[in-house]
């Protein structure tokens, strides 16, 4: 049956007043399927979820396992469960050895929730430090320390006590201090438009912040999980986090992230006040269990990630690009004008193959397919990728 449109308008509530109202029926792979069996190429993992392409049949074995056992049975924290028990420690084995303990949320802008909770609660400090250009999430929390000030101003007041520096800006970092309890950043900033720090930037900032006793917390809710070519982006940088968030891709296609700290910081939520940080829907048995089918895949496809990337730089190149942002499969291609963009992105669902805008940064277009995607997949994407781009008007 087709999805009315109707009822979708009228009685869901909408983001924007112009959604793309695809109607999709069924995805595998790289693919979604509409009721009407045409077939698009999905480019965007929709927004860096589907990292191992849609439906992976480990990760739907997973969910089908756990679920013949059981679905949600009591709040976070209380009962001892298998699924988020392996995928702990399976998400462990991956990090160093001060990122030794996990609080699953639902998604990420509630890892960032639990994050910035925890830095005042270990600091005892109310100063917080983000990025111009970041976003961080839309709960108010997360959205106090999002850069974007367009889309903050109508749900003013926020959170006080926050201020904003220049991304790779090595001098503004003077400005961290020991009021402040944390610093936080997207180890890539995604939505401004994968932008891609200096390592003596992130230097600079970890010794800051090692001087001042301010929380380093990495925001990798969209480049986590492979995305970029490491399971982590810090890993590229050799800088390690106090706080470590994560997200979208974490869960395979099911809600799922997570907070990850040390042991000890994790400690201050349990007491003064007892259930410091609570949710009663973090670390949903199914979704873990489909997280740790996902993190043993990306352990099997990453090694190629980098080379499917460099084969995308190298077919996007086109006289009307004018630069192309990328970390592993983390892209950002960008044109004159946000006109060039919306045509683009238009014209790709004409010919099959979804991409997407960025809310901070209107003059590119995101691309972050699957890492599972092949590299014919790749040659033909980019094919019609440049039949859009030789389109423009």
């Amino acid at each position: 049956m087709e999805f009315s449109h109707d009822v979708f308008l009228k009685n869901i509530a909408q983001t924007t007043g112009s959604p793309f109202l695809l109607d999709i029926e069924k995805a595998e792979g790289l693919y979604l399927y509409s009721p009407s069996g045409k077939k698009y190429m999905d480019l965007i993992s929709g927004i860096a979820v589907s990292n191992i392409g849609h439906r992976h049949p480990d990760v739907v074995k997973a969910v089908k396992d756990q679920v013949d056992r059981h679905f949600h049975v009591m709040v976070y924290g209380e009962f001892v469960q298998s699924s988020s028990n392996l995928l702990a420690h399976r998400l462990i084995s991956f990090l160093p050895q001060n990122l030794n303990c996990c609080y699953f949320t639902n998604s990420g802008t509630e890892a960032n929730e639990g994050a910035l909770k925890l830095a005042k609660r270990v600091t005892g400090r109310t100063e917080l430090i983000a990025f111009r250009g970041s976003y961080h999430g839309s709960t108010h929390g997360s959205l106090s320390v999002s850069g974007n000030e367009y889309k903050k101003f109508a749900f003013r007041p926020l959170l006080p006590d926050v201020r904003f520096l220049t991304f790779n800006k090595v001098e503004d970092l003077d400005k961290i201090t020991r009021k402040t309890a944390a610093v936080i950043i997207e180890t890539i900033q995604g939505d401004a438009g994968v932008r891609i720090p200096d390592l003596t930037f992130l230097q600079a900032l970890r010794q800051r912040c090692d001087e001042t006793g301010a929380i380093l917390i990495f925001d990798e809710i969209q480049t986590g999980i492979g995305r970029t070519g490491k399971l982590f982006a810090f890993e590229h940088y050799g800088i390690i986090p106090d706080i470590l968030t994560t997200a979208k891709a974490l869960g395979g296609g099911l809600p799922l992230g997570a907070f990850i700290a040390s042991y000890d910081m994790m400690q201050t939520l349990t007491h003064d006040p007892m259930l410091g940080h609570i949710t009663t829907f973090g670390g949903n048995p199914v979704s873990c269990a489909a997280s740790l089918a996902t993190l043993n895949v990306v352990d099997q496809v990453l090694p190629q990630a980098e080379e499917k990337g460099k084969l995308f730089e190298s077919l996007l190149q086109h006289p009307r690009v004018k630069e192309i942002r990328r970390k592993g499969l983390m892209f950002a291609i960008e044109f004159n004008t946000p006109d060039e963009v919306y045509q683009i992105v238009r014209l790709g669902i004409e010919k099959g193959i979804i991409c997407f805008w960025f809310l901070s940064n209107p003059n590119s277009f995101r691309i972050a397919p699957p890492l599972t995607i092949t590299d014919s997949e790749i040659r033909e994407a980019c094919r019609r990728i440049q039949e859009c781009f030789d389109s423009l008007k």
